[in-house]
Formats: structure tokens, C-alpha cells, sequence
């Protein structure tokens, strides 16, 4: 085919090159380049207007000789191709990556088993010395095993043949949610605090339970518990995220939320906090388990409380240690006049949480402190009636019980409280609320009007000596059933020595057979059914009345009775 000769580009044209300009024009991407030159030269041809031109301007744009670029137009008519032809390589294959997951990913090893099949296979070959087999193809070398690991499989699938799932999910990319107005979302979810704290003498980790608003990162509600928290801690919070007010914790930070995202915990998914939020139309949503970055919010605020709070604190387990032992993750165990009480820590917990929502600039809200972000949203809040709070937000076992002159009777205890003394009939129908586990008090109300008489207190309750003699005599008897159980394993766990080579070990402990004797003497004096004699006291003649069953027959030999013959 011949080609037309175009004259010199115009520079003013924009389609050649400018002869007298210094700065070269930008190079594309050599792939990308070529073969979105070769399809528009293929074009051009195709309708007779290819010229040397066209293929210069190519060359220069791409960085290619001329020659290059009419090789790739050759091969692009003959070969059908407009890329690079693709070099045969080794690949992974499905039974490669099962044997790398087998191994944890231990390239080495799997090489090392690859070549043990293929010297198997190759004596094999040689016993047989079948004329016209084919010898068996070598294993790639552990250099080109690494190379194709590293081109067929991406870090998050390198990373979870050794780490598996939860190693794999840290190369995932995760979009983050559009951004809503105040109250139209809401995360919960449990914080177990790295914080040694002393309650009652002993050392705890507290839990805190909070709310927060996905919109403005402004915290709703919180509860903080010595303990693992359960359905009690969420509606607490959950009270003091609906409730809002000007001499409140949270100020005007609250009202009635448009959802509330949540994960799959039990407590979470309870018919309790379900009812609580369903008598105000609140749906819950809840999340996959163990997908925190589905309520990235909650899970947020989670690390900057411990980075930005716990981490300074007295009593901080995840401070970095100078100890060289294995698995060492605490600084050293804080001495327990070191460490802050339980209500010092609550009080410190609330005053960050206000200075969370108060003072704390957000890069995600523009510079602004959570607080500025909620009250410069005009979206209207919808708040609730507080005593509606204490009837919704407490559980009820759908009683109706009598109120009687000794009280209110609850799980088989009486409850009075100083509003019953001439403001209550003996007799009236109630129905009591508490919180989960809250046994120490109750709240009544009218079983008929729904109306709230009243907070009621556990009647004859047990004093704080009396609570502390209790626990102590329970904790002796945990220490010396643990001493128990560790004495009887230490008996009869058998030892054995070690061994250097593939035989069955021996049994360690010498015992003679006197021993074994006064062993199994003793174990006989101690067993009730040894020491049982039944034939002691002959059994009396049963009554007249019993049905006695009857006894057997005798027979004349083994052939059939004669009874069976008449």
C-alpha cells in the first residue's frame, strides 16, 4: 500500500509538532497509548487516509520509533492484536493455591512438596521405562513460584492465606456513607475499656455504652458499667440519648433519632430494647457480625476515646512495655493505691464526653465542635414527654399484681416506697417496670390509667457488712474448690518423659506393688457400693395384696410343655 506524503504541519493547525518549541509534549501511557493509536490508524486506513503523518505523529506522542509504529499496525492487521503479545509464563493454578492455603503460605514449603512429587514421579518413570512416555516436566523454581504469587494474587489474598479472613479485610476499600442531617442516625455499641479501676477494693475494667449521631459525631447518651454490660446499659443510655435539656448532661443534644444501627449482640437485639424503641416507631438495624466498618462512626469514636483519653489514665493495660517476654502487652501492673475508683473514672469519662461534643474540632464537620454542627442544623427535633421515658425505656413482665398492705410483691420480694404511707388503697391493681438486674429498686404504676405512682425500694434488704460477709464466704469457697480441682489434676494428669525419636513414651512415677495395694485398699473403704451389704436384712413377705409376678414353670425336657398339647 502506498502512502501519501503530507506537507510539514502547521503549527497553528494543532496537529503537528511545533519545530521551535522547547518544551515536548506530554508522553501517555505507553499501553494505553498504543493501542488507542493503533485503533484510530486502523480507522484511518480502513478509509484510505493513513499517511507517514499520522504514524510520526504517533511515534512522537508515544515515545516509539516510526518503525515501532508500523510494526504495531502490521500486527494489528495480521494478528488481530493491539497490545503487547502476552509472554507465556507459569501461573497459579486452583490445586497451587489450595496447597498455599494448606500451608499458610508457605511458598517454600510447597516448592519443597513439588519437587518431592516430581523425583516420585520421575523414579516411577524410570521403573516402568515404558518406551515413548514422556518424561515428567520439572516444577517451576521457588523464584518463579514467588514471581506468579506475586502477580496472580492480590495483598488482600496473599495476606489471608496466612492471617485468613480478618487479615484479608484490612486490604479491603469500604465507601463511606452519604451524609445526613442530625437525628436521622444513630450508632450504639459496647466499648470494653483497658483501664484498671478499683471497685470495692478489687480491680475491674469498666464498659461504657453510648450513642452517637452519625451526622453531627456528637455523642447522644452513655452508661458506664463495672461489668459487661447487658440490656440495664443500654437502656440507661439509650434514656439520656432521648431526653435533652439545658441542665442535662448532654444539653440540647438528644430527641428522638430516625434509626438507630446497631450489631448483632444479643443485648442489642433483645425484646427489651426492641419494645423501648418500638413504642416510639424507632426501627433498629441490625448489622452483619463482625463487620465494624458498616457503623464506622461508633467504631470511630471507639479508638479516639482510647487513643485520645484511656490511653493517659492510670491503670492503662495497652501502654507500651520495655519487657522482652512473648505475649507481654501491659506496662507493668499498676499498684492499686495508683489507681483512679470507679466514680473518679465516671466522673473523668463524663467531663471527655462534654468536651467531646463541646470542644473538640472535627475535620469531618468543617473545623466545628459537634455541638456548633447540631445547632447550626435546621432540621426540626422531635422530643418525648419524660415520663414517657420511664414508662417505654424499662422492662415489664406483663404482670398485674395487688398492692397490698406489706407492699408490692416482685420475684417473691416486697418492695415499699414512702408514697404508699396514705397515698395508695390496699388493693389497687399496678404493674411494675425496672431496669434489667436492677433488683434493688422498682417503679409502679396504675394497671388502669398507665399513670406512675411511684419508686419502690426493696423491703428487710441486706446491709453493705452483711453483702461483703456473703461475698468473701463466696470467694473462699471458689479459692478452695480451685485448690481442690488443681490438686486432683496434678494427681491424675500421668507424665511421661520426652522423647528423641519415633517410639511411645514412657510413663513417669515409680510405684511398687505394696503401694498399688494401700492404694486400691483405700479406694475400696471409700467407694458405697463396696461397702454396701444387701444381704444384711432379709426382705419381709410381700403383702396379700400385691400383684407378685409369677414364677416359672418347670418342663419335662426341651421339647414343648404339655399344656401346649391339650
Amino acid at each position: 500500500m502506498t502512502h501519501r506524503s503530507i506537507p510539514p504541519e502547521n503549527p497553528a493547525s494543532g496537529i503537528g509538532l511545533d519545530a521551535g518549541s522547547e518544551t515536548p509534549p506530554p508522553v501517555v501511557p505507553r499501553l494505553l497509548g498504543r493501542q488507542q493509536a493503533v485503533t484510530r490508524l486502523l480507522a484511518l486506513d480502513e478509509r484510505g487516509e493513513l499517511t507517514t503523518g499520522h504514524a510520526r505523529l504517533v511515534a512522537s506522542s508515544t515515545a516509539v520509533s516510526l518503525r515501532t509504529v508500523w510494526r504495531w499496525l502490521e500486527a494489528a492487521r495480521h494478528q488481530g492484536r493491539s497490545s503487547p503479545r502476552e509472554r507465556e509464563r507459569f501461573t497459579i493454578t486452583p490445586e497451587l493455591h489450595a496447597r498455599l492455603t494448606r500451608w499458610c503460605g508457605n511458598a517454600a514449603a510447597v516448592h519443597r512438596e513439588l519437587l518431592a512429587e516430581h523425583a516420585q514421579a520421575l523414579a516411577e518413570h524410570v521403573l516402568e521405562a515404558a518406551e515413548g512416555s514422556e518424561v515428567p516436566a520439572p516444577p517451576p523454581s521457588l523464584a518463579t513460584l514467588h514471581r506468579a504469587i506475586r502477580l496472580d494474587l492480590n495483598p488482600g489474598q496473599r495476606a489471608a492465606l496466612a492471617g485468613g479472613e480478618r487479615a484479608r479485610r484490612r486490604h479491603d476499600v469500604h465507601l463511606r456513607r452519604p451524609r445526613q442531617w442530625r437525628n436521622a442516625c444513630w450508632e450504639a455499641d459496647h466499648k470494653h475499656i483497658p483501664v484498671e479501676v478499683l471497685l470495692d477494693s478489687q480491680r475491674v475494667f469498666p464498659w461504657v455504652t453510648w450513642f452517637i449521631d452519625c451526622a453531627t459525631k456528637a455523642i447522644t447518651g452513655a452508661a458506664i458499667t463495672p461489668h459487661q454490660p447487658s440490656r440495664d446499659a443500654i437502656l440507661a443510655a439509650l434514656r439520656m440519648a432521648l431526653q435533652r435539656g439545658e441542665n442535662d448532661a448532654f444539653g440540647p443534644i438528644g430527641g428522638l433519632p430516625g434509626l438507630v444501627r446497631i450489631d448483632r449482640g444479643s443485648d442489642f437485639l433483645s425484646h427489651t430494647v426492641a419494645q423501648a424503641l418500638g413504642a416510639f416507631a424507632v426501627p433498629i438495624q441490625d448489622l452483619p457480625a463482625y463487620r465494624p466498618e458498616l457503623k464506622g462512626t461508633v467504631e470511630n469514636l471507639n479508638r479516639c476515646a482510647q487513643r485520645m483519653f484511656f490511653a493517659a489514665l492510670p491503670g492503662y493495660t495497652h501502654a507500651p512495655t520495655a519487657s522482652v517476654r512473648p505475649g507481654t502487652t501491659r506496662g507493668g501492673r499498676v499498684p492499686a493505691g495508683e489507681l483512679m475508683q470507679f466514680p473518679t473514672f465516671v466522673e473523668q469519662l463524663m467531663e471527655w464526653i462534654t468536651w467531646w461534643n463541646t470542644e473538640h474540632f472535627s475535620q469531618a464537620l468543617g473545623g466545628r465542635t459537634p455541638l456548633e454542627a447540631w445547632q447550626q442544623d435546621p432540621t426540626p427535633i422531635h422530643d418525648v414527654d419524660r415520663s414517657l421515658l420511664w414508662a417505654f425505656t424499662l422492662e415489664d413482665d406483663g404482670r398485674i399484681r395487688t398492692l397490698t398492705t406489706s407492699g408490692v410483691r416482685f420475684n417473691n420480694r416486697y418492695y415499699v416506697g414512702e408514697w404508699m404511707t396514705g397515698g395508695a388503697d390496699a388493693g389497687t391493681k399496678v404493674r411494675v417496670r425496672c431496669l434489667p438486674h436492677h433488683d434493688h429498686e422498682i417503679e409502679v404504676f396504675d394497671a388502669v390509667t398507665g399513670k406512675h405512682l411511684g419508686t419502690a425500694h426493696l423491703a428487710d434488704a441486706a446491709t453493705d457488712e452483711q453483702r461483703r460477709a456473703l461475698r468473701r464466704s463466696k470467694d473462699a469457697e471458689k479459692r478452695r474448690l480451685a485448690r481442690a480441682l488443681a490438686q486432683a489434676s496434678r494427681r491424675t494428669r500421668p507424665k511421661y518423659a520426652a522423647v528423641t525419636r519415633a517410639e511411645q513414651p514412657k510413663r513417669l512415677g515409680a510405684l511398687t506393688s505394696a503401694e498399688a495395694d494401700q492404694a486400691l485398699t483405700a479406694a475400696h473403704l471409700t467407694d458405697a457400693a463396696e461397702l454396701a451389704l444387701p444381704d444384711l436384712i432379709p426382705p419381709t413377705t410381700a403383702p396379700s395384696h400385691w400383684r407378685t409376678p409369677a414364677a416359672p414353670r418347670p418342663t419335662d425336657g426341651p421339647g414343648p410343655r404339655k399344656e401346649e398339647h391339650q
